[in-house]
């Protein structure tokens, strides 16, 4: 038995089936657990939980075909984000069409060999951390992945590398953002403090825990890169990952590919300046990626029709990971059906009763992390769990913004290790890496991330955080 199981955890995880089987256990859970039902009210039109009003209420199991119910209610609950996956993807592909995207690797490549990997390495770090850090992306990043990993491949570094520079520091940078739409903005609203406020002091924590990332994950690189027995990676075949630019080395890039990579920036910068300016949603970034990719396709050339169908191959190379972000809100749907989400938040915020205020702040990361396991995703949680910690911080003498901070810490640095997560699995399949081999690599810095946090939210509380 134990053999089987050390052979499951040494493959490459079926991202879909892991998810549906905590489907089947939440299904299970329904028959077992006493349901309970927080009272809700709407304010501003957010729906938000009314702290002290748990009670219980008639069991609701869910049946044998619920499971199978669960998947379109869990795509329908996603579809905002999941049309956002597919309409990037298809945007990117619009530009590997022009053969900008192609061009450009191969400008890394060759400018690798006169200043090494490493820097490379380092500068795709930074940006997809100032991605995850500003934009508040994870899942947006999909499309972009298999493209950093052909990079870390051809540069000999392991798949792991690959999604580490990109999928790692970016969902890192999202965990701790200064400006995430999805934890900070909503927890700000219910906890009525000024939007974005207490900038300064995340900004400082984003800094630290991402330079460490980088330290980390730089030393893996340069071990594997001179000695490739050292890769955790190494027994598994990852050659259906690479992919061969030698047609493009005795090219030289066309100018109007250039414009191509520069209206691929352009989306970039315009998707950051109406999230933090014009109060821009997913719909707007969609729309300005798909802008940028018809503009990039005209100045190269394609045909209209050409434009649609390499947007839409783009969709279909993207279709699981969107598919798959669904199936995971399947989880929650199950959860809240059945009844299970608020005894899960009571029974855990029951834990953090009578606490000192540092015990207090801890736990509340502690118990967001578990929660995380169950609920991953950040607004859902923000909505129903800001309305019970804010009164417990009010009673205890911790700032709001503090446990703000705790709530963050606990739902986005464990994004990184929960197999229900659906992003990561999605990342755990692109690069064909096994679960166990991710947490053998990812463990020792997770510890150092925890304490770190830990002490941060320590600090938080000694020097009374607050909105600015």
């Amino acid at each position: 038995m134990l053999s089987k199981i050390k052979l499951f955890f040494n493959k490459p995880l079926n991202p879909i089936l892991v998810l549906l089987t905590v489907v089947v256990i939440a299904v299970i859970a329904t028959h077992i657990v006493s349901p309970g039902l927080f009272d809700r009210v709407v304010e501003n039109g957010r729906t938000i939980v009314v702290p002290g009003s748990y009670r219980s209420v008639e069991p609701t199991p869910l049946s044998f075909f619920d499971i199978f119910k669960s998947i379109p209610y869990g795509l329908e609950g996603a579809a905002a984000m999941i049309f956002m996956i597919l309409l990037i993807g298809g945007s990117i592909e619009v530009f590997v069409k022009t053969g900008a995207i192609d061009q450009g690797i191969v400008k890394i490549l060759k400018l690798s060999n006169k200043i090494g990997g490493q820097p490379i390495l380092l500068i795709m770090m930074i940006v997809f951390a100032l991605i995850g850090a500003i934009l508040g992306w994870s899942e947006h990043i999909i499309p972009f992945v298999p493209i950093v990993i052909s990079i870390c491949l051809a540069l000999g570094y392991d798949s792991l590398v690959g999604i580490s520079v990109c999928a790692f520091v970016n969902m890192i940078g999202f965990a701790v953002s200064p400006t995430n739409m999805y934890t900070v903005a909503i927890s700000h609203q219910i906890a009525e403090l000024p939007m974005f406020s207490g900038m300064g002091y995340r900004i400082l924590i984003v800094v630290v825990l991402e330079v460490i990332c980088f330290i980390y994950i730089l030393r893996y690189a340069k071990k594997i890169k001179k000695n490739p027995e050292l890769s955790l990676m190494k027994d598994i075949d990852v050659s259906s990952l690479r992919r061969d630019f030698s047609v493009y080395e005795n090219q030289n890039i066309m100018p109007r590919q250039t414009i191509a990579l520069l209206i691929l920036g352009a989306a970039f910068a315009v998707s950051i300046f109406g999230l933090l300016k014009m109060n821009w949603g997913l719909n707007e970034m969609s729309a300005a990626f798909v802008l940028c990719a018809a503009l990039a396709g005209i100045v190269n050339k394609m045909k209209p029709g050409e434009i649609v169908n390499n947007f839409m191959n783009g969709i279909k190379n993207t279709l699981m990971g969107a598919f798959i972000i669904g199936v995971a809100r399947s989880i929650q749907w199950a959860l809240q059906s059945g009844g299970l989400i608020d005894p899960i938040i009571y029974q855990l915020a029951g834990l953090l009763q009578g606490l000192s205020p540092w015990a207090t702040v801890i736990g509340i990361f502690v118990v967001i992390t578990l929660i995380n396991f169950f609920i991953p995703s950040g607004s859902g949680k923000a909505m129903a769990i800001m309305p019970i910690l804010i009164p417990l911080a009010d009673m205890i003498g911790i700032t709001r913004q503090t446990a703000i901070l705790a709530f963050q810490f606990g739902d986005g640095i464990s994004n990184t290790f929960w197999f229900t997560n659906g992003t990561f699995l999605i990342y755990w399949a692109l690069a064909k890496v096994p679960i166990s081999k991710w947490y053998k690599f990812i463990i020792p810095l997770e510890i150092i991330i925890v304490m770190l946090s830990c002490i941060f939210l320590v600090i938080a509380t000694e020097i009374g955080y607050g909105p600015f």
